[in-house]
């Protein structure tokens, strides 16, 4: 009561004299008691409780009423002082181990602080707010181990909890994290002491409910790492205990408790500061048990319809007949049951906010709500789990998810698709919904691709991890599209959709039943044409069916199923299609229907992804793909039809937004690329590195993102007969009909994508147009590139003359050239980082165009000639100084500089101090009609040519040095995709035969840095490029010096090739191509280790003579293995490795001779004797 109140009554001042007199009394006389020398400490102990029971407990209902009428700082101190002696009594009973007589004194005592703060604010600080917690925890370390035998123990138990809850309420505005830390501490000591009496779960749900609120006024920032992981210990341990029995009680008491610990248990794991995997397979096997938890299986319905897949999408749910409503305290509370919640969904389609909505179902009272409400914090708990130690969860999927008979309920092994299909509570099924797409999400679709599908009868008695994720993926596949087909409630579905969407990315179908992905897109099709019955919904659930359908038809490898479905469509036409359902047919008709921009937008990705997956379709839904996309683009208003553009008539409203429009030329751009036979960019390499024997069959094809997945069935006859006439018509229509109104289109997004359609003609198809138009496209390159202010169309347009620069024809004008030359070094010194990749990349296949078109100069002093000297210095020059941009236009920098070394001529010339010079070689042909003479002529072995060659122009002197220092910078500075390119780089280098790399002062540093890169490097693609680079110098004086060091790095190399840890999984496919290049590249080594003359070389080899006689006769009895199998290698293929390893066993014959090591040399001869 404040002091500013009106004056107490007289019986109100008597009650506050008494409290005030007995609280002196008592310190009077524990003072006089403190100060005798007493000689029993019992005795002092029995004073203590005599003193409180004569002074304040014998009368306390007196003091409690007078209690209000006390000032607040007057009744904390006077408590305080109480709480002391407790502890005092507490200490005295802990050495006499005597605590039989404290029992009865904590009784009532607890009953009276218990009555006072609850009638009176306590003023507490940091000091007593640990007094009381630890009075408290005395008193309960006492009343606790007696609950068992005594009611009033357990009561007074209660009693102290409620105490500190009734302060805690008052106190929490002005405690300090450090005070919210003693009381979490104090709670999990309460908890681990009611832990062991199994009857104590009302002081435990106290106690959770403090601790949950002290969690959360605590924060993640003020919850040390320590106390959270002894949390979780105490967690664990309650866990156990649930989990070791095979029932839950049901009762209001066990439910409170439930819902208490599991709302604990949430806090705590949303927020993990340690690794749980030490705690998951206990979390799991308890949470698990309360999927069912307040839900009985005898009144349970069964599904109607079959557990197949082909079971054809059931009818809307007639409405059914409603009872008046009555509120839910009202309703029958007879119906808590596992019922078919499908009965339910057409009034689940609003929904509330509240957690157990009017619209949920029929008639459920407040203690299944109450349960409702545990199972809902379980599964929640489940996703916690998922969150923050996914990998340890995945362990336990046989446990979460079904294997078998997904749409039978299992009430004892109750599954999340349990909890999905049949809990009668909405937020139960949304719940369970949004943890299976945590769980499908991150990384569990990379554990998913081992999965493989097997009969059960099949499977044997053991079932292999794969085989048992092939199942869970088969089931979850089951209950989602059961539940898709027939869900009406559009939050639930919309969950729905997103899990099938991650479902899909996860599943390696090419190891699933063949006809699972097209059950997919049927049914997904199916639904799609069914519709959803609330125009609230309609647009987000049709956008979201068909972000679906599209990651279905994105899905790699392609199904042959899909594709047959597909062209068994188109069989029939487009009209009879629209009679009947179709998946084109639907696309298609959405896809026109540009009301809608979201669902036009979703359509046309999907028809993108039916374009880049299945290209063999396309060729019969060109002229519909050519008819739609001209419909957008040839609107002369920004206003549009609301019908497709097949109608007539049709009032116009809305705009058609930019991303549509591109949408649909990225269709336009994905189906040309398709009927044109689009594969990337074209390969002018005509020096195979890596084609060695050993390699050519481990030679990874590299993988084209842009371009469609060609079936490999598809012969290459029927290919090019359908490419070579149909390609040439298609590209013809989209140059004539479309390009001239998006080329110039005012949205730079369109203008990009129609630009980016250039990057997908194929030289076939570009050099079989009519001129006009192949000077169409170029023209419309060049103006984009130099012209446009947008970043994105100048990078699209880089993009598309990188692509264009590799057709060998569209050199043989130095002026085009020169244009494409300008374009891209123009853009390789834009402020946009996108635009100088594109441009780097264009600007390195424009360098290895080059050399291929020397040939078509006329003659020196040309005007050609001219243009294509500046070309080359102009490229040059660019090159350099890109290779000290950032690492993406490094790679291709140092790519371009590998490029241009390898047809730059490099010799000898005076006037220049005896350096050698970089000069251009352009070859001039004379009237002959032979071909342009391949590198190894230009030794001079073919004098008598009709080809002659002479220097066009000098370029900078310092080209070459500065070029191989660019290369040695790059390595020690970029990342491995600019170390890979700077090892192909070398190779080129090594490849011009007009260069003396023995007299280069930076020869030694090359080879020092490809030794490095192949014993240091982590990543594998780099080790093989660089041994593949080692084993371009084709003779021992092309070596130099460094041929020792060469040879006897890589002997040590493949002698501890096997010891080599592969740091990531990801290298592990490329292990056996390392080997065979190193094997390839050491060969050719020693077969040129005979005409050495360094002594200490040759004492290696004798030193190592056991160890290559052992590597030798593995290798030639691999050699012999294999060619017993003729239909395995190629039979020149065959020889040529016969030759490499002949030639190395006779090249150490001849050296071991040498050395006179007679006994060494007949081993190697015997082995060559094997092997011929």
């Amino acid at each position: 009561m404040a002091e500013s109140a009106s004056a107490p009554s007289a019986s109100a001042s008597e009650e506050v004299r008494r409290w005030r007199t007995a609280f002196l009394s008592l310190r009077d006389e524990t003072v006089t008691a403190a100060d005798d020398n007493s000689n029993s400490d019992d005795g002092d102990n029995n004073d203590i409780a005599q003193l409180l029971h004569h002074l304040l407990f014998s009368h306390s209902e007196i003091l409690i009423s007078a209690a209000p009428d006390l000032p607040s700082h007057e009744v904390t101190s006077d408590l305080v002082f109480l709480l002391e002696l407790v502890v005092l009594v507490c200490a005295q009973n802990d050495e006499i181990e005597n605590k039989s007589n404290s029992r009865s004194l904590f009784t009532v005592l607890s009953r009276f602080v218990h009555d006072v703060c609850h009638r009176v604010p306590l003023q507490l600080n940091s000091c007593s707010w640990s007094l009381l917690l630890r009075c408290l925890g005395n008193m309960l370390d006492i009343l606790i181990p007696t609950t068992s035998t005594s009611a009033t123990a357990s009561h007074s138990c209660i009693e102290c909890l409620s105490t500190l809850k009734c302060v805690v309420s008052g106190y929490q505005r002005k405690s300090s994290p450090s005070d919210d830390i003693q009381l979490v501490e104090f709670l999990l000591q309460v908890i681990s002491r009611a832990h062991s009496h199994l009857s104590l779960w009302e002081i435990q749900t106290i106690c959770l409910t403090l601790l949950s609120q002290t969690i959360s006024r605590l924060g993640s920032q003020h919850f040390p790492s320590q106390l959270w992981i002894s949390t979780v210990e105490v967690f664990r341990k309650v866990m156990d205990v649930l989990a070791s029995n095979s029932i839950l009680l049901q009762d209001n008491v066990m439910t409170r408790f439930y819902a208490a610990l599991l709302h604990s248990l949430h806090l705590l794991l949303k927020d993990p500061k340690a690794s749980l995997s030490h705690h998951v397979s206990s979390f799991v096997a308890a949470l698990r048990m309360f999927f069912t938890y307040g839900i009985v299986a005898t009144t349970y319905r069964q599904l109607s319809l079959k557990n197949d897949f082909d079971s054809p999408l059931e009818q809307q749910p007639k409405p059914t007949k409603h009872a008046p409503y009555r509120p839910p305290h009202l309703r029958n509370k007879n119906r808590t049951s596992w019922t078919d919640h499908h009965e339910s969904s057409a009034l689940d389609c609003a929904s509330s906010d509240s957690d157990y909505s009017d619209s949920d179902g029929p008639m459920k009272d407040t203690d299944s709500l109450c349960k409702s409400r545990i199972r809902v914090a379980a599964i929640e708990c489940i996703q916690d789990l998922c969150q923050a130690d996914p990998k340890s969860l995945t362990t336990h999927w046989m446990l979460l998810l079904p294997t078998s008979d997904v749409l039978q309920p299992r009430r004892f092994e109750a599954t999340l698709m349990t909890c999905l299909l049949f809990d009668p509570y909405l937020k139960a099924r949304i719940t369970s919904a949004s943890t299976l797409a945590v769980m499908l999400d991150g990384p569990s679709s990379v554990f998913l691709q081992v999965a493989e599908y097997k009969e059960p009868s099949k499977c044997g008695s053991f079932t292999a991890l794969s085989i048992s994720l092939g199942h869970i993926l088969m089931q979850l596949h089951t209950g989602i599209l059961y539940l898709i087909q027939r869900e009406n409630h559009g939050r639930l579905l919309v969950s729905l959709f997103k899990i099938l969407m991650l479902l899909i990315s996860s599943t390696p179908y090419s190891r699933m039943p063949a006809d699972l992905l097209p059950t997919v897109v049927t049914s997904l099709q199916q639904r799609i044409e069914v519709g959803f019955p609330f125009k609230s919904d309609q647009t987000g659930l049709l956008t979201a069916s068909i972000s679906c359908l599209t990651v279905a038809l994105t899905t790699s490898p392609c199904s042959l199923q899909v594709k047959e479905m597909l062209l068994k469509e188109l069989s029939a036409g487009f009209h009879e299609a629209e009679m009947k359902s179709g998946v084109l047919c639907s696309l298609f008709q959405y896809s026109e229907q540009v009301s809608n921009s979201a669902v036009c937008f979703e359509a046309l990705q999907a028809l993108r992804a039916v374009s880049h997956n299945y290209p063999s379709v396309m060729f019969s839904c060109w002229e519909r793909v050519s008819t739609m996309v001209h419909g957008f683009l040839s609107v002369p208003t920004a206003e549009v039809n609301t019908k497709p553009w097949k109608g007539n008539v049709g009032t116009t409203v809305g705009l058609i937004g930019e991303n549509v429009v591109t949408a649909a030329i990225k269709v336009l751009d994905v189906c040309l690329r398709a009927i044109s036979g689009f594969k990337g960019t074209e390969d002018l390499f005509d020096d195979k590195l890596l084609e060695t024997p050993f390699t050519s069959d481990y030679i990874r094809m590299k993988k084209v993102s842009s371009a469609p997945l060609y079936e490999p069935e598809i012969s290459d006859d029927t290919k090019d007969e359908k490419v070579g006439e149909s390609g040439i018509e298609q590209w013809s229509e989209a140059l004539e009909k479309h390009m001239p109104l998006i080329l110039r289109h005012t949205s730079a997004m369109v203008r990009a994508a129609s630009v980016t359609c250039f990057a997908g003609i194929t030289s076939s198809v570009f050099f079989s147009l009519e001129k006009e138009k192949q000077e169409l496209i170029l023209s419309s390159l060049f103006y984009a590139a130099k012209c446009d202010e947008v970043p994105s169309v100048r990078s699209a347009a880089c993009r598309a003359i990188g692509v264009i620069s590799c057709f060998p024809q569209v050199f043989q004008s130095a002026e085009i050239l020169a244009k494409f030359v300008y374009a891209v070094e123009i853009n390789t010194r834009d402020s946009s980082v996108s635009v100088r990749i594109t441009a780097s990349w264009a600007l390195a296949n424009i360098c290895d165009s080059v050399r291929y078109c020397i040939d078509t100069i006329s003659s020196e002093g040309s005007p050609d000639y001219k243009r294509m000297s500046q070309s080359v210095a102009l490229l040059a020059d660019c090159a350099l100084r890109l290779s000290n941009d950032g690492d993406k236009i490094k790679s291709n920098a140092v790519r371009a500089l590998g490029n241009l070394s390898r047809f730059i001529r490099c010799t000898r010339l005076s006037g220049f101090q005896d350096k050698i010079m970089a000069e251009t070689i352009l070859y001039v042909k004379s009237n002959s009609p032979e071909e342009f003479p391949s590198t190894s002529d230009w030794k001079g072995s073919n004098s008598s040519a009709s080809t002659s060659c002479c220097p066009a122009f000098f370029v900078d002197p310092r080209w070459l040095e500065r070029t191989v220092q660019a290369f040695i910078s790059c390595v020690t500075t970029g990342n491995v995709k600019v170390q890979w390119n700077v090892c192909h780089a070398l190779s080129k280098l090594f490849l011009n035969e007009t260069l003396r790399l023995q007299e280069m002062d930076w020869a030694p540093s090359v080879f020092g840095i490809l030794l490095l890169l192949l014993r240091d490097s982590s990543n594998f693609k780099i080790r093989i490029q660089a041994a593949a680079a080692l084993a371009v110098p084709s003779s021992l004086l092309d070596y130099g010096n460094s041929f020792s060091d060469v040879v006897q790095g890589l002997v040590h190399l493949v002698e501890n090739l096997d010891k080599d840890q592969i740091s990531a999984p990801s290298s592990f496919k490329y292990r056996i191509a390392l080997e065979k290049q190193m094997t390839s590249t050491l060969l050719h080594a020693l077969s040129l280790s005979s005409s050495t003359h360094h002594e200490p070389l040759k004492d290696f080899f004798i030193k190592k003579a056991l160890f290559l006689e052992q590597w030798l006769r593995l290798l030639c009895s691999s050699f012999l293995a294999s060619s017993s199998e003729p239909l395995v290698v190629n039979e020149s293929v065959r020889d040529q490795k016969r030759e490499m390893i002949r030639k190395a066993i006779w090249s150490l014959t001849e050296l071991f001779e040498g050395r006179r090591q007679y006994a060494i040399a007949k081993k190697f001869d015997k082995l060559e004797e094997n092997i011929q």
